[in-house]
């Protein structure tokens, strides 16, 4: 995997400055806000909010619980792990521009001393052993060949009995998706694989499997829903803005593969054993 080129696919140089101006125009103090007045626009999967309260009941997440949320982004999941779960959140994301925003973000929403972000590879993590109580993967395998050695991370940096926490799209069906996606814009950094394989790897890794889950039903819905916002005229604030341009082409493409049964969107909830 070209790590370069996962970041220059992420990047666009003005994305605090979208974001910011997205909250003014929803009615905000962009200086001092809620996580929750970002509207699900920094939750860069299908589902968006919901798929991540999901996650984090499914994986335990409470005040008590040190989490690293591999692929952070701009800090949506991790934000949210805090605010409504009350947990102690790391993230670490490749892209230098998604760190900066998150951080910025973090601290206008008042949740920096619960929430903190390094910029790093989930393939080499600047943690030691046995750190966390719970790691979380949002969306970000599809950009990840060597899946072995990202778990074999998370199994280290998590203690005895620890949880990963993964939603990923993975391959459900026969064919190929058309590109651009939402994590890729070619084939080249796309690495899409099914859930047995998730299995089979995580278990290779020290896990044991605690849940796998399919929720295509409820990705469609939310897709139809973010289908009909756009055709009334983008809200202020929402996944356009991460997505760029082409953001609607990507979520297009998306939606169909879904619709074909290639794609969807599947929770695996694993122990370390």
């Amino acid at each position: 995997m070209d790590e370069a080129k996962v970041v220059g696919h992420y990047s666009q140089g003005n994305l605090a400055v979208r974001l910011l101006a997205g909250i003014r125009a929803s009615g905000f103090d962009d200086s001092a806000f809620q996580a929750r007045d970002l509207g699900g626009a920094d939750q860069f999967h299908v589902d968006a909010v919901e798929a991540s309260e999901r996650l984090a009941r499914a994986a335990g997440i409470g005040p008590e619980s040190a989490v690293l949320d591999l692929g952070s982004g701009i800090g949506g999941p991790a934000r949210l792990f805090a605010d409504r779960f009350g947990a102690t959140v790391t993230g670490v994301d490749l892209t230098p521009e998604f760190v900066e925003v998150a951080t910025d973000l973090t601290a206008r929403t008042g949740l920096a001393d619960r929430v903190s972000f390094v910029q790093g590879s989930a393939l080499d993590l600047p943690f030691g052993d046995g750190k966390f109580d719970v790691a979380t993967m949002l969306h970000v395998g599809m950009n990840i060949a060597d899946k072995p050695r990202v778990f074999a991370e998370a199994a280290r940096v998590l203690k005895p009995e620890g949880i990963l926490a993964v939603y990923d799209i993975m391959a459900v069906g026969t064919g190929e998706p058309d590109f651009p996606l939402p994590w890729a814009a070619t084939p080249d950094i796309s690495f899409v694989l099914t859930p047995a394989n998730y299995t089979e790897e995580l278990q290779e890794a020290g896990f044991e499997i605690v849940q796998e889950r399919n929720y295509l039903s409820p990705a469609m819905e939310f897709l139809a829903r973010t289908q009909a916002a756009a055709a009334a005229g983008p809200p202020p604030l929402g996944l356009h803005l991460v997505l760029g341009a082409d953001g609607g082409r990507r979520m297009g493409n998306l939606r169909e593969a879904f619709a074909a049964g290639t794609l969807a969107p599947v929770q695996i909830i694993a122990r370390r054993r």
